[in-house]
């Protein structure tokens, strides 16, 4: 074996970088106020003495902050960098989940949620582009799938834990939490030494990725998607409470059964890399449809619907 050969054998052996495992906890401080509100909105909508649609208007505030930042704001990491831009959206989303735990009313909810929202949708990217920094090279696909499952990480431990969490204190005590874990990922963040690593010129405009071809259909499906995703989640957890007398704490259940399912499908990542994308993504949406289906037959019983 060549010298050269020894040297792309070991870089292709490198380990993954710890900073990796500090960006998934931000991912899943993140992704577990994103999908929090979903499983616990009962308690929220008798809290405040309102109805459930009201109380969801949080969640629409918070993808619409998460959607408006991540267009307008986002693309000045290069010129500020990652670092900075992160540590100050994690200082944001702390203060934001805070308030959500203090909001006196819905609107204020709404308000805090709307600033939670400006603030993932500036951490997000801030974190896959630094996950891309730290990665050795030949293991950046392997950095970034780790960095990625914190989604999954807050499916299965910080949704479902906080669903218990409102049944057994108060649903004010779950944004507290995951206002601690945020400023937890703070404090972490500040101690490593991820660099930042600054780009000159002028921002990238914010329509400009529409340019690319074919990403305007990508986005079509994308936002189709994740409207009906949306649409099931954010009162599946009503559905289970009030429609069929489950506890609040039993709408983790729901949390826990996803965030398996979104796990397990990494383990089909080879048939998208054999197939091609294009290949797969029809038949993916099709199987979502036809869950979704199957979903509304099954809404009678607890155990079917947990299961879809």
């Amino acid at each position: 074996m060549t010298n050269s050969d020894q040297v792309a054998t070991l870089t292709a052996r490198a380990p993954i970088p710890a900073l990796a495992y500090l960006l998934t906890g931000c991912i899943a401080v993140i992704g577990s106020n994103s999908l929090v509100l979903g499983p616990i909105v009962p308690a929220v909508a008798a809290s405040f003495a309102t109805s459930v649609p009201a109380v969801m208007i949080a969640s629409a505030a918070f993808g619409l902050g998460t959607s408006a930042s991540a267009l307008f704001l986002a693309r000045y990491i290069d010129r500020l960098g990652a670092r900075r831009m992160l540590q100050g959206a994690l200082l944001l989303l702390a203060i934001a989940l805070l308030a959500s735990a203090a909001a006196p009313t819905v609107t204020t909810l709404v308000a805090a949620q709307l600033l939670a929202g400006l603030a993932a949708g500036i951490a997000m990217p801030a974190i896959y582009a630094s996950a891309a920094a730290i990665a050795p090279p030949g293991r950046e696909s392997g950095t970034i799938g780790v960095v990625l499952t914190g989604w999954t990480l807050s499916m299965v431990a910080g949704v479902s834990l906080s669903a218990v969490l409102a049944d057994l204190l108060h649903w004010r005590a779950v944004f507290a939490a995951v206002a601690v874990l945020a400023a937890l990922a703070l404090t972490g963040l500040r101690l490593t030494s991820l660099s930042d690593v600054r780009k000159s010129g002028p921002a990238p405009t914010p329509l400009g990725a529409l340019a690319v071809p074919g990403i305007v259909p990508l986005l079509v499906a994308c936002g189709a998607f994740m409207t009906a995703f949306y649409g099931v989640y954010g009162y599946l957890g009503d559905h289970l409470h009030n429609g069929l007398g489950r506890p609040v704490s039993a709408n983790g259940l729901a949390a826990l059964a996803y965030g398996a399912g979104f796990g397990m499908a990494a383990l089909l990542d080879g048939v998208i890399d054999r197939l091609g994308a294009r290949r797969v993504m029809p038949f993916a949406y099709l199987l979502v449809a036809v869950v979704y289906v199957a979903l509304a037959a099954a809404s009678g019983s607890v155990g079917l619907t947990i299961a879809m």
